[in-house]
């Protein structure tokens, strides 16, 4: 009888192999700063709660605000002269059109003095110069617009970067306070996803060509679950372990302590 209890254990040593993990968040992200500026509010009620499209936390951009304004109203000037300035070019592009033949008649003709064949040149060298002009300022005035329109992005961007906003995510902490300065990557806040759960075991080297093909029970209980990811380079801090996750269902309580058991079939 003793005998038999001893290989039944061995047995189930054999194809069942026990680990420990922490339930966590799906993902834990730590957001730092963008930018630089003064925290105007900190939402610290929303601690622990699920966060909606409204900011909690706000980075002073009042000076972002102003300037993006000026510079729309700058690009809807300079648009303005482009689109006249374009009519222009093309009213002297007409012009010289004609200018061109006329004098191409006019340089031939004998009855025409040169003082008057001159005037009729030096004409369409004025025309041409303006029309040259034109063009350049016409250049000129699209670099200006793309410009202000890359600073507009910029603009656009720190503005968003100051009003942060995670919906869906679970504020777990706030690393600063209202009137505290911020820089880029100064530490602001960790949110994390609760929606799902997952659990990281370090398997031992021959586990890991079967893990994926084992029945996975938690805390005693079969469940469907399956490895999700598993790294085929030993971890370095657990030396020869090799880090596998399950992504499970969303629990009451996270941090618990669960045991997990890989099972062959």
């Amino acid at each position: 009888m003793k005998l038999f209890i001893l290989i039944l254990l061995t047995t189930s040593a054999l194809f069942s192999n026990v680990y420990y993990s922490k339930v966590e968040p799906y993902e834990i992200r730590n957001i730092s700063s963008n930018v630089t500026g003064v925290v105007r509010s900190v939402k610290e009620h929303l601690l622990g709660k699920k966060l909606s499209s409204r900011t909690y936390i706000e980075i002073d951009s009042e000076l972002d605000t102003e300037e993006l304004n000026a510079i729309k109203n700058k690009i809807g000037y300079l648009k303005s002269t482009l689109n006249s300035n374009e009519s222009i070019l093309k009213n002297l592009d007409e012009s010289l059109v004609r200018k061109r033949d006329n004098y191409a008649k006019v340089k031939e003709l004998k009855i025409k003095s040169s003082v008057e064949k001159d005037r009729e040149f030096y004409d369409l060298i004025n025309s041409e110069n303006s029309y040259l002009s034109t063009l350049k300022e016409i250049n000129s005035l699209k670099i200006q617009i793309s410009d202000l329109e890359l600073r507009r992005a910029q603009l656009q961007r720190s503005i968003k970067d100051k009003n942060l906003v995670a919906q869906g995510y679970t504020l777990y902490s706030l690393n600063v306070k209202v009137g505290q300065v911020v820089t880029p990557s100064t530490p602001l806040a960790t949110v994390v996803d609760t929606s799902k759960a997952i659990l990281t075991i370090y398997l031992n080297q021959e586990d890991v060509l079967s893990a994926r093909k084992t029945t996975i029970y938690i805390d005693g209980e079969k469940t469907d679950y399956k490895i999700d990811r598993l790294l085929s380079i030993a971890d370095s801090k657990n030396i020869s372990k090799y880090m596998a996750q399950i992504v499970v269902k969303s629990p009451r309580l996270f941090s618990k302590l669960v045991k997990v058991e890989l099972k062959s079939k």
